[in-house]
């Protein structure tokens, strides 16, 4: 085996050192400062911030699997605090996660103030210095945010530039990325340019049309690490990696459209097995909206981009970019049950969606009119051809337009919202799904799924809200039954009860009973709850949270 050099010719080799890049983001901070004619700092500043709890007394219970442990309570808490005024913001974040919740890596664990920023706003820039926030188009080569419930923050500790000028809006960005309680070594320098042509043509305003053009970059450097083939042959792994994107958007009246396209050089890491093969995303998304009708039809395909800021890490941490997963997020507990993660490694994903609202008055709308939403996604492998996978290679490559042999995930709904009479709404659904586990436990689920949910505002300060939920499956585990009862009691007071029963296999209840107590800029709930192991996740990203059973309490104070 040869062993890959670091560059191949069909790779871009702009080198970017560490002098260059300080220099870059000083550069930019002297270019802010005079684009500012006058700095007044004698406004009032605002204090404002946020305080967050999440409390678990775990125990044991052997049926569902769940472990008290040697921690007495676990608690993920987050206190944020901020300053405005009219020239200067800053902010800070204090994070307690000593003894976290379940599910977590043991790096989120421990303490301090991981995330400090100071903002410059001036005429036409923002400067900012320390922990930064940004995404450049959807996401696919740099998204930088926090999901708590996740325990996902990839922040990055740096400088970010925001200047707009009219219709253009330019970004740069350099710094190093935060995974939990460090930072990683590569470092990340990005920049992203978004043109609105209509700013600068009358004819295009007057016909009510838009059109923006965008472009970015982003540029990795990690050095070089030794990675042994065998006894005698080791890798060269590149030390930069670089990624671009560039998209067009288009809408006139209701009709929008995004055409986007996204590349990636030469990037051995763990998710791909070390391999050498570029990677690549298309999407092509296509809506339409007016008074009472809405339509939305999009297709991807992504093949090895994932991208990462440490090429040894798996899992949540490390993530430079973000794929967005084509399959509905449920907020229904049954239809949320088997959620999709998207494959970064490669995937054929389309989605579609029609929403109507039926007039008041007529047979199908009724008195008070009746809102049909229909949705559907499928989400395919590519057809890599067989064979395995070596180290220092480039890897199979998947003809363009061939599927491979697996679907990954497939859902069929259609909803129906209606009101009844003036106090009482009633929404139903029917859902088909088909779950492939085979990258967690092997297998395929198909399901059938039908929610019932019952609004009824007895008074002004007085709801009570049902749901009834079941899932059909001969597969995994066999059927499920769930209900709930809240009672809300405005504007302080919510009763929740609720049972998640699998009546298939296992015969075990998970319950939950919680109380919720608001009194101005407080929220506090606490409760007994018993927890099913599973996989939350929030647009394609998931992270798996084990069986749990306690007692729970909730704290949010905004001010």
């Amino acid at each position: 085996m040869v062993p890959k050099t670091s560059c191949s010719t069909n790779c871009l080799s702009w080198e970017v050192s560490d002098r260059c890049r300080w220099l870059l983001a000083i550069a930019v901070a002297v270019m802010a400062v005079a684009a500012s004619a006058q700095v007044d700092f004698g406004k009032g500043v605002t204090l404002s911030g946020s305080v967050h709890s999440e409390v678990l007394v775990p125990q044991t219970d052997s049926v569902i699997g769940s472990q008290r442990g040697d921690d007495r309570v676990l608690t993920n808490t987050y206190v944020d605090l901020s300053l405005a005024s009219q020239a200067v913001d800053a902010g800070l974040r204090f994070e307690f996660t000593q003894y976290p919740l379940p599910g977590f890596e043991p790096d989120f664990e421990g303490w301090g103030v991981p995330n400090v920023w100071v903002k410059g706003k001036f005429r036409k820039v923002e400067l900012t210095l320390g922990s930064v926030y940004d995404q450049f188009g959807s996401g696919f080569i740099f998204r930088t945010y926090e999901q708590r419930s996740l325990g996902v923050d990839n922040s990055i500790l740096g400088v970010r530039a925001v200047g707009r000028f009219g219709g253009a809006t330019l970004k740069a960005i350099t710094g190093r990325q935060r995974r939990y309680w460090e930072w990683n070594k590569a470092w990340l320098t990005g920049v992203d340019a978004e043109l609105d042509l209509d700013h600068w043509s009358a004819a295009m305003r007057e016909h009510n049309a838009h059109l923006m053009l965008g472009g970015s970059w982003v540029n990795k450097r990690e050095s070089e690490e030794k990675l042994m083939v065998d006894a005698t042959h080791k890798l060269r792994l590149p030390v930069y990696v670089n990624a671009w994107d560039a998209r067009v958007r288009f809408q006139k009246g209701g009709f929008s459209s995004l055409l986007e396209y996204a590349g990636k050089t030469q990037d051995p890491t763990f998710d791909n097995g070390y391999t050498y093969r570029p990677g690549h995303v298309e999407m092509l998304s296509l809506s339409y909206s007016r008074s009472g009708v809405s339509a939305l039809l999009q297709a991807k395909r992504s093949e090895r981009m994932s991208f990462r800021s440490r090429r040894s890490m798996s899992g949540l941490s490390s993530m430079v970019n973000h794929l967005p997963a084509f399959a509905m997020e449920h907020t229904y507990t049954l239809p949320a049950l088997y959620p999709y993660a998207t494959h970064a490694e490669g995937e054929w994903a389309y989605q579609a969606e029609v929403s109507c609202l039926l007039k008041k008055g007529s047979t199908l709308g009724g008195k008070y009119g009746t809102k049909v939403r229909l949705h559907f996604s499928h989400i395919h492998a590519l057809d890599i051809p067989d064979g395995t996978v070596v180290m220092g290679e480039d890897g199979p490559a998947a003809p363009y337009w061939r599927w491979g042999d697996d679907t990954y995930y497939q859902d069929f709904n259609i909803q129906f919202e209606r009101k009844l009479s003036r106090s009482v709404k009633l929404n139903l659904m029917y859902m088909n799904q088909r779950f492939n586990k085979a990258a967690v436990a092997g297998g395929t689920v198909r399901s059938h799924i039908v929610v019932g949910e019952v609004r009824w505002n007895v008074s002004r300060r007085v709801t009570l809200r049902g749901e009834a939920q079941y899932l059909a499956t001969r597969d995994d585990q066999g059927d499920w039954l769930y209900g709930l009862l809240e009672l809300s009691l405005a504007p302080q007071w919510m009763f929740t009860v609720s049972d998640l029963y699998n009546s298939g296999d296992t015969g075990v209840h998970y319950y939950q009973a919680l109380a919720t107590y608001n009194v101005k800029s407080h929220r506090i709930q606490a409760g007994y709850v018993r927890n099913r192991a599973g996989y939350n996740c929030s647009g394609g990203v998931c992270r798996y949270v084990p069986a749990s059973r306690g007692l729970t309490i909730t704290y949010n104070y905004n001010f």
